[in-house]
């Protein structure tokens, strides 16, 4: 049969429903279902600038649906006129690496398919987020026309006819007028990782008496982490481990924290077998740093990386500046006072960094979610950390614990964590949140775990590029000692809800900068439980998860 194109009729699955800001997330099963992929990708291509005689690159984290996934949206941006379109062996590309790929032929966009962190399987999630030109998420702007379209969607256009997509070998083939370029997914990654990174120093390293763990933990970094740290940097085989994409991500949840990630934590922080350790999520853009006996919270990664940047080649010219998510602790602040850096403060979602960095603003940025990255794409990039610690490694030779230990001496310590409560019911989870929104004006010069509280507020930011206002981005109850806690519901879950507390307390170096962070910030844990009732809302004795 021919290849045709086909307008199928239908009524939006999205008329009650809008998908999120950085994409749609769902399950797996929501997925299968009948013309709900097809619907957000038509939207999609509907309102996307340059779709017609435009390239396009498609690819994901390789969990249940990838494939399948791909082969629609091919056969949809050819009914729609895409001239070009790119994508990886196996369909297996991270997110970092998809933002290079963009960037570097010149693409209108890309569709990345993952659901990030969360777990895979035909009873695990699936997401597609759309990202612009310049590699990054696209802006508000465009999602808020992908949400307009589906809220009218009558129909979509595909090509029928066409034989399935051979995605097993690097090559070229044709989808109708369309050509689709399969190529391999790692190689211009691993290239630009070579331009930023000192690849002889890093393999130095790791050849000697330096032994590491990476856990791919069953998702897309990999075959990149094996590539690079056994194939080029000479580390020795075995030492990426769960590095084999599956589908279901065998099984585990693919988030690289020490609840999830919990058994490089124990080869890390419960023996002296391995000297650096680090961990990435489902779709690559996360990282975990891990020293000897030592967790690297990722608030302090970004504050490390800043203080050390000019070690690494790409960045030995300095910085332009560096920027943190609101939730984010202010140690990268500090570093940056102190180096003369300019520093922003974002609400969380990296297309503020993309604004911030498109702009020349800023090199570095972080969110304290285990996401890092810099100027060299407009994602945040886990491997690229790793790269990064390695190469400070090289260069200073001394321990992670020690790195650390010099740093707080230096700049003093921000204790830090973020206590996450998931899967509560959304109606209590909202309830709690509003309560705390209307006592707000009211607690401002109350008495708050032994200090005072001094301003009380929903974050707000005014974006210093393109001037537009993003409100409503979290509560904030800010002490009059510098510490704070900070609470958020998030919708990167698929059931319930899930209520971030992030909880944070200067020590200045010549203070006590050996405690535990969690006995540190003890009084500021049970004066936000006593003032917002998380324990008794939530029914929750204890958070999900603590970083």
């Amino acid at each position: 049969m021919a290849a045709t194109v086909q307008q199928i009729s239908l009524s939006s699955p999205f008329a009650d429903q809008k998908p999120g800001t950085s994409g749609l997330r769902k399950s797996s099963k929501q997925f299968e279902t009948p013309h709900y992929l097809e619907s957000f990708i038509e939207s999609s291509l509907r309102v996307l600038p340059g779709v017609a005689g435009g390239t396009l690159v498609v690819g994901g984290d390789g969990r249940y649906g990838n494939r399948r996934a791909i082969g629609v949206i091919a056969r949809m941006a050819a009914a729609h006129g895409v001239a070009r379109l790119i994508t990886t062996t196996g369909g297996i590309l991270s997110t970092p690496a998809a933002s290079h790929l963009i960037r570097q032929n010149g693409a209108i966009g890309g569709v990345i398919l993952s659901a990030s962190h969360n777990p895979g399987g035909p009873e695990g999630d699936f997401g597609v987020k759309i990202n612009g030109a310049n590699g990054g998420p696209t802006p508000e702007s465009i999602t808020d026309a992908i949400f307009a379209v589906t809220q009218t969607l009558d129909g979509y256009r595909i090509l029928e006819g066409t034989p399935e997509l051979a995605l097993d070998q690097p090559g070229s083939q044709q989808l109708g007028a369309m050509t689709v370029e399969v190529v391999d997914g790692v190689e211009a990654y691993v290239a630009l990782m070579q331009k930023l990174f000192d690849f002889d120093a890093i393999g130095d390293l790791l050849r000697g008496d330096f032994p590491i763990a990476f856990d791919a933990m069953h998702a897309v970094t990999g075959p990149y982490a094996t590539r690079i740290l056994e194939g080029l940097l000479g580390a020795p085989a075995g030492t990426v481990r769960n590095g084999t994409p599956l589908e279901d991500f065998g099984g585990g949840h693919p988030d690289p924290n020490l609840t999830y990630a919990h058994e490089l934590a124990e080869l890390l922080l419960g023996s002296d077998a391995y000297r650096f350790g680090a961990a990435c999520d489902g779709d690559g853009d996360r990282n975990m740093i891990l020293g000897q006996r030592c967790f690297v919270n990722p608030s302090d990664s970004l504050a490390v990386l800043t203080a050390n940047a000019t070690l690494a080649p790409g960045y030995a010219d300095g910085l332009a500046g560096v920027a943190r998510s609101m939730p984010t602790s202010a140690a990268a602040d500090v570093v940056a006072k102190d180096l003369g850096l300019p520093c922003y403060e974002t609400p969380t979602g990296w297309k503020f960094f993309g604004n911030l960095l498109d702009a020349g603003r800023i090199t570095l940025c972080g969110e304290e979610s285990f996401g890092t990255g810099s100027n060299h794409i407009r994602e945040k990039d886990g491997l690229w950390a790793v790269l990064f610690w390695l190469n400070i490694l090289a260069r200073r030779r001394e321990p992670v614990a020690q790195i650390m230990a010099e740093h707080w001496n230096r700049f003093g310590r921000h204790y830090y964590s973020r206590h996450d409560y998931e899967a509560i019911a959304s109606e209590a989870a909202h309830g709690l949140y509003k309560r705390v929104k209307e006592m707000q004006p009211a607690l401002v010069g109350q008495a708050f775990a032994g200090r005072t509280i001094a301003t009380a507020d929903d974050f707000a930011y005014t974006d210093p590029v393109d001037g537009s206002l993003t409100s409503g981005q979290g509560l904030r109850l800010l002490l009059d000692d510098g510490s704070r806690v900070v609470l958020r519901l998030s919708g990167t879950g698929t059931q319930g809800a899930t209520l971030r507390v992030y909880l944070e307390s200067y020590v200045p170096p010549s203070g006590n900068l050996a405690q535990d962070p969690q006995a540190a910030l003890g009084d500021l844990i049970n004066a936000i439980d006593a003032l917002a009732e998380i324990k008794a809302r939530t029914g929750m004795d204890r958070p999900t998860v603590i970083t």
